[in-house]
Order: C-alpha cells, then sequence, then structure tokens
C-alpha cells in the first residue's frame, strides 16, 4: 500500500531533526517545503506501482494488457454485430414489384437499429420478403428476440410493415480484460512448441473472426490432428475453414495430416420461470432475461460445458430478477470438444407459486 502524504512527512520530518539537531515548527516555511515535497514523492509512488502494475499480466488492464498479449501473439476479441433477416410486408398483394434498398434501417422500440445487407425485392403477388440484415451497432444488445424489430426508420414504396422472424444471433461485446487476461495466462501454463494442441489452437485463434479453437490429436490415429472452429455467430462458413486450413497448412509438422473443420451444434432448450422483484414489470424483465441469455450463446460455447449455475447467474445478476426456476435443461450439458452448444427454443414464462 502506497504511503500517505502524512507518513512520508514525518518520515522527512525525522530525518531532518536527526541529521540538524531541532525539529522545525509546523507553521514555519521548512515544513510548508516539506509537505510540498511529501505531496510529490507520493505522487511519484502512486507512478511507480502503476508502472509495476502494467507490467505483469496478472494486473496489467487495457491497453497495456494488450501490449502484453501481442507478446504472446495473443489479440483482443473485437465486438461483433449481430445478424439475421427482416421481413418486410403488406397488406394485400400488389399488381407489381416492390424494391427494398440495401440499407433500410429498422429498429426495436428500444431504438436498437439494424439494416439490410443485400438488395431485396417483394414480388408482385408476395405479402412478405425475408431479407439478411444486421445490427448497426457491434455489441450484445443487437441480440434481440424474435418479433422484437418493428419499427421502419424510413418505409420502402409500397411497404407497409416489419418484423424479425427469427431472432438476431451473434452479436458480442468486445473481449473484455477479465478474459483477456485468462487466454494470456493460459498461454504460460500450456506453452505452444509447435506440435501440441495449444500451437495449433493460438494459432488458428489468431484470425480476429475466430472466436474459439478446439484442437485434437491422433483423432485419425498417429500424426493426424484436427482443429475446430467457431465463429461469433456459430459455426465458420467454408471460406474461413479455408483461410484457416490454408494457415495451418503452412506452419503443421512435417507429414502431419491436419484438418480445420467444423464443430457438430448440441441444440440447448431452456424453460425457465422469473419471479419478477417488486415494482418489476414482468414483460419487461422477460425482455432483458432473453436478451442475456440469447447472448451467452457463442462461438466462445465451442468445447465447454453449460451448466444451470452458470445460466441461472446470468439470470439472477439482471434487475428486477428475484428468483428462478428452470425445466430444461433438466442437467448440466457436459464438455466436448468437437461439440458448440447452441440455443434451440427459449421459453421464459412468469413464476407461479
Amino acid at each position: 500500500m502506497t504511503k500517505t502524504i502524512d507518513e512520508i512527512y514525518g518520515e522527512m520530518l525525522e530525518v531532518f531533526a536527526r541529521e540538524s539537531g531541532y525539529l522545525p515548527a509546523s507553521s514555519c516555511d521548512l515544513a510548508a517545503r516539506l509537505r510540498a515535497a511529501a505531496a510529490q514523492i507520493q505522487g511519484l509512488l502512486i507512478q511507480a506501482q502503476w508502472v509495476l502494475d502494467q507490467s505483469f499480466p496478472q494486473t496489467a488492464q487495457g491497453e497495456y494488457l494488450e501490449r502484453l498479449a501481442a507478446l504472446r501473439g495473443i489479440s483482443r476479441s473485437i465486438a461483433t454485430c449481430a445478424t439475421g433477416a427482416l421481413r418486410f410486408g403488406v397488406s394485400n398483394a400488389v399488381s407489381g414489384d416492390l424494391s427494398i434498398p440495401s440499407g433500410t434501417v429498422c429498429m426495436t422500440p428500444g431504438g436498437i437499429r439494424f439494416a439490410t445487407t443485400d438488395n431485396a425485392v417483394l414480388p408482385a403477388g408476395s405479402l412478405y420478403v425475408d431479407v439478411p440484415a444486421m445490427a448497426l451497432e457491434p455489441g450484445k444488445a443487437g441480440n434481440v428476440a424474435a418479433g422484437t424489430v418493428t419499427i421502419m426508420a424510413a418505409m420502402p414504396a409500397g411497404i407497409r410493415a416489419c418484423t424479425n422472424p427469427q431472432p438476431f444471433s451473434g452479436g458480442d461485446d468486445a473481449e473484455d480484460d477479465a478474459s483477456l487476461r485468462l487466454r494470456l495466462l493460459d498461454s504460460f501454463i500450456r506453452l505452444p512448441n509447435g506440435a501440441n494442441a495449444a500451437y495449433y489452437e493460438q494459432a488458428a485463434m489468431s484470425f480476429p473472426s475466430v472466436a474459439a479453437a478446439r484442437a485434437i490429436g491422433r483423432p485419425r490415429g498417429v500424426g493426424s490432428v484436427d482443429v475446430y472452429i467457431a465463429t461469433d455467430a456459430g459455426l465458420p462458413d467454408e471460406e474461413l475453414l479455408e483461410e484457416v486450413d490454408s494457415y495451418l497448412q503452412e506452419r503443421r509438422e512435417i507429414s502431419v495430416d491436419l484438418q480445420v473443420l467444423a464443430p457438430e451444434e448440441l441444440t440447448v432448450n431452456i424453460q425457465v420461470a422469473l419471479k419478477c422483484a417488486q415494482g418489476h414489470d414482468f414483460e419487461d424483465v422477460q425482455t432483458r432475461a432473453e436478451a442475456a441469455l440469447r447472448s451467452a450463446f457463442t462461438g466462445a460455447l465451442l468445447g465447454r460445458e453449460v451448466t444451470l449455475a452458470a445460466l441461472g447467474d446470468i439470470l439472477f445478476h439482471l434487475e428486477g430478477v428475484a428468483n428462478y426456476r428452470f425445466s430444461a435443461p433438466a442437467a448440466d450439458i457436459p464438455a466436448a470438444p468437437t461439440v458448440l452448444p447452441r440455443l434451440g427454443t427459449l421459453t421464459i414464462t412468469e413464476w407461479e407459486a
């Protein structure tokens, strides 16, 4: 703990009195100068402690933690935007095509905005068309439930309504210091040596779009390695698989049979009853609970277990939740390195005594 100004000042007075033979009065000019010097010395001690903290991964923060991670070839995972589809419709089928330009913005009543990513056409005679879209701002806030995107910022000609038939998912916040620190410390515990699982996993994680990687040794006998990867949104596309495979093929050991694969999805259906704290509206709490649970199911869950304790912790720390009771899943979902848990149906009901 850093010394206080009074402690430093007292030590300076003791040294001065010992060397000079007298103790200056507290109201004299010399005492004021010593106290001013004590304040500056304390500032230097605080700065030195801060520099020391930023020099080690256990205590570094922010930019300085990122610099330490970079020395190990590790970078902070960036924030990603939720993706999904917007459905544009009309009350009655029209005789001509209706154009929906790319960049058409729709939003939730809470102001979370989404935009279409492709030009689309609602064909003549049809009542609706689904168009790919993504959140305009990265982060977990974009993981909204089905049927919540209902407001059009600028209504395309002829279109009368919009909604999202399925939830938006895959949005994630930038990696926080705690998570980055854990990965950095793990890199010291599981040292990559050019041949072990840690080496292949860290190499795959060097891709910004890879949220998690798991390497399996000898899946097809001696000399074989399978690397499973996942993105924030879930399963990787073929382009990413090819990029990571090409990167690792150049860096693998001689004669190693290497494959980069997408994991198997395991659907996790959740049914939970919530008890609201006094003064809170159930519908509001339900909406926030659904968003929080959906945000937990990202590609970072690859090879990890899903526990009722972790799901309950998410709910219990939401404002307005007094208690919860899970009906499903009935037990923890065990971890498997080749499996990615994915959220299936999510049913949130009001607690009945």
